[in-house]
Parts: structure tokens; sequence; C-alpha cells
């Protein structure tokens, strides 16, 4: 049975089955090729090019209310290896695009618009209008960005924007002259976030484990300090960096870089928890160990909140417009690591789990 379309993640993490529909017997006047990786094997450690496997299904013909969309970019982000364990095997892997609509028997998805949506990796997905309906999928029109480029719609002015704008605002809620640690800060959500502290009037402490990101958040995204986790001594310079302790942090890698940073933090801090990158590739029986934290959290009254940015679906565009008007301004700069070639897809993902990514990191198909 060949599938135009085979998964959404419900807000559980689970997969849900939504379109399997037989290839029609009947000679097709237009047969329509997908290239797809489905999950062949559950990754162990960190990711190898056989877990996955590329292949290709011919795609039926249209039907009432269907459109057929053709990538032009896709996205690679650290939440995918988390997601991994929970996919079943022959899936489609996990994660959003950038499509142009290149067929349609829809009047809401016409040809030759642009959506983004949870599409996985594949090069051409056929969806229906209730399929698109879903709030999971994430199916949408993609807004007029004017001179800048489609592939920010998976970044800056995609998901990872809104759970920068979202995750940081609404959880962390930051005050003028507070001070701001965010871990993971080179990253397609932290560098975002960051910047958005500095907005608020924030100092800024980025944490990141490359001396030229650190170079980067420093002199052009006008972080107020950058540490170098890889280095030594991560409590002492931390402390140096916040004498007065810290007041919000945003947390994208767990560990005990988190443990050291909670450790030091205010009465009644704020700590956003967005993804912990820093135990993805390891086994769960080998899970990476860290400093006792509930100590701090009780003695300091801790407020932690993790987060998916779905939470703030219906008010999705919200967070989209406010970044774009801060780009227009100048306020908010970005940056993206861009692969060339659909079949290049896996190593750009083994690469961003690496570090090897500075800002988004994207495929260009």
């Amino acid at each position: 049975m060949n599938v135009a379309l085979n998964y959404i993640l419900n807000r559980g993490g689970q997969v849900v089955y939504i379109s399997s529909r037989k290839l029609s017997s009947t000679i097709e006047s237009k047969i329509v090729k997908a290239k797809k990786y489905i999950l062949h094997q559950h990754f162990s450690g960190l990711p190898k090019q056989s877990d996955l496997k590329l292949v290709e299904e011919k795609l039926p013909n249209l039907r009432n209310g269907e459109f057929l969309s053709e990538a032009v970019y896709l996205s690679v982000d650290p939440y995918m290896r988390a997601y991994e364990p929970r996919l079943k095997l022959g899936t489609v892997f996990i994660g959003s695009q950038i499509a142009k609509i290149t067929d349609s028997k829809s009047k809401q998805y016409p040809i030759g618009k642009y959506v983004v949506g949870q599409f996985g990796w594949r090069s051409h997905t056929i969806t229906s209008e209730e399929e698109a309906k879903n709030p999971e999928l994430l199916v949408n029109v993609l807004p007029d960005f004017g001179k800048l480029s489609l592939s920010l719609g998976l970044g800056v002015l995609g998901m990872p924007g809104n759970a920068a704008y979202f995750g940081f605002l609404e959880i962390c809620k930051p005050k003028e002259g507070e001070t701001v640690v965010v871990s993971g800060a080179a990253g397609a959500v932290g560098s975002v976030v960051g910047q958005i502290a500095k907005i608020k009037g924030c100092n800024v402490i980025g944490i990141a484990g490359d001396d030229e990101k650190g170079k980067w958040l420093i002199n052009e995204l006008g972080f107020d300090h950058f540490i170098n986790y890889k280095k030594p001594n991560l409590h002492k310079t931390l402390a140096k960096c916040a004498p007065n302790g810290v007041d919000c942090y945003f947390d994208n890698v767990g560990g005990e870089i988190s443990s050291t940073v909670l450790s030091q933090m205010n009465l009644h801090g704020r700590v956003s928890v967005c993804g912990a990158i820093v135990g993805y590739n390891a086994n769960r029986s080998t899970l990476p160990t860290a400093t006792i934290t509930q100590g701090f959290i009780a003695i300091k009254q801790l407020r932690i909140e993790g987060f998916i940015a779905t939470r703030w679906r219906d008010r999705w565009m919200e967070g989209i417009d406010q970044n774009l008007k801060w780009i227009s301004e100048g306020k908010l700069k970005y940056r993206e690591t861009v692969t060339e070639g659909f079949e290049n897809t896996f190593q750009a993902f083994v690469d961003m789990l690496q570090g090897g990514n500075v800002g988004k990191a994207v495929v260009k198909v």
C-alpha cells in the first residue's frame, strides 16, 4: 500500500495515522514519484545512515479538496531525535518543510502558493483540506516575507521563532534589568530568545560550546556575556557574569549545565524548559547524570515549566508577525546553516545534533 501522508504527532507525542489510500489500478495521466526517508530501525546513540531508508513511491491522482505540494526547504531540529523512539518503523521521518503547491483541487490551497507543514522528510505530499485543519500538522499558507527567504518559515519566522517568543515571554515573563541565561544560545531557538531578552531590557548571558559562536552572539546579536561550557569552571564563570544571580533561565540542553545555572538563580526565578539536547543521543539505560537540583528549586522557590510551541497554536501568527516586525526594525537578526540537496538531509540532521550549525539548520531541496 502506498500512502500520500501517513503520520502526524499528537500532543502526547504519539503517532497517528491519518491517510493511507491505495493507488488507483487505472492508468494515470500524470504520475508523480515522491522520495521519502522512512524509519528503518530505531536510533541507538547518534543516528546512523542505515537507520533510515530513502525510497520512492508513486502518488495517486488528486481527489476533490486535495493539493500536491513539492518540498523546497526541509527542517532538521533537535526535537526529532527526542521524538524518534515514539515513531513506528516504516513511517516517514518527521519534520517541517516549506513546500510549493504544484497541483490542486482545493480552492483554499491554490497552485503556486507556498505552505509550511509537518509533512516529514519527503519530496512530494498530497494533503486534503480536512487533514490540513489538524492543529498538529500545522499546515499554513506561508505569509508574505517580502524580500526575505522562504526558509525563514522554518526558523525565526516559524516554529523555532515561536518557541522563543512564546516560551520565553509567556513562561519567564522577563522584567527590565533582570539577568537572563540561555543555554544552546547559538541555536535556532536560543539565539532568538537572547535577542528578545535584550529587546525587553535584560542582561543576557549565552552558553554554547564554541568560541566562534560566542563572537557571533556578542558582536552581532548583542548578548552581554558568552560562556563556553566546554571550558573549565563553568560555575565560577557564571558567577562572574551574573554577580547578582540569575532571574530567568531558558533551558535548551539540560544536564550539568542546567544544574549549575539553577544553583545560582535568585528567589522566585523562572525557568522555561524547551529541550534537553545533552541526552538526546544517549541510550535510555545510560542517560547522563547531573547534580541534584531539588534543593535549589525549593530554597529559591523557583518556577520551572516545560512547553511545546504548539500550545500557542491559536496565537501562532502573533509570534510570526512580531518577529517579522523586529527583523524589519533591525532588532532581531538571524543566521541559517543551509545544506544543499534532499539526499543530504540525514547528514544535515547529524551535523546539527553535534553542534555543527549556527542558527537554524535547513536543507534546500
